[in-house]
């Protein structure tokens, strides 16, 4: 994943999230093995902090444009982030939670995930899509 930036809501990824939890080097990590909870979480990568894999499920999805955008969300981390699955290079994907919203664009991979944003609950959290041909959709609650 790269181009994470510290929370400020500009940042971009370029990757597919792994299978399992990260494992980045000097992260302190908490007795789930996880490297942040709730705010601390705002604006870290999921897989380099732990909080994907068996600690993340999908919590709500949508079809634009046949790609997939989904809620990702960590009881664990207390944290949620967006999906982009069967994407384009260039699409863009946003999480949004409040006011704090983190964005990823799609690389070559096909597939980008955003950063984190803190919630107390799924609920809280909706994820967008923006596709290069101007096409958008949302996956949110309710």
């Amino acid at each position: 994943l790269t181009g994470l930036g510290a929370g400020d809501g500009d940042a971009t990824a370029q990757a597919a999230p792994s299978a399992g939890p990260g494992t980045a080097a000097g992260v302190p990590r908490t007795s789930d093995g996880v490297g942040c909870v709730g705010a601390d979480c705002t604006g870290q990568d999921p897989e380099a902090m732990g909080c994907g894999g068996q600690f993340a499920s999908t919590t709500t999805r949508a079809t634009v444009g046949g790609r997939l955008v989904e809620v990702r969300y960590s009881e664990t981390c207390a944290a949620a982030w967006a999906r982009l699955t069967d994407a384009e290079p260039g699409d863009t994907v946003r999480v949004e939670a409040g006011s704090v919203r983190q964005d990823g664009t799609v690389g070559a991979d096909r597939d980008a995930y955003t950063p984190m944003v803190a919630v107390e609950d799924a609920e809280d959290a909706r994820a967008c899509a923006t596709l290069i041909s101007g096409r958008t959709g949302c996956a949110a609650p309710g």
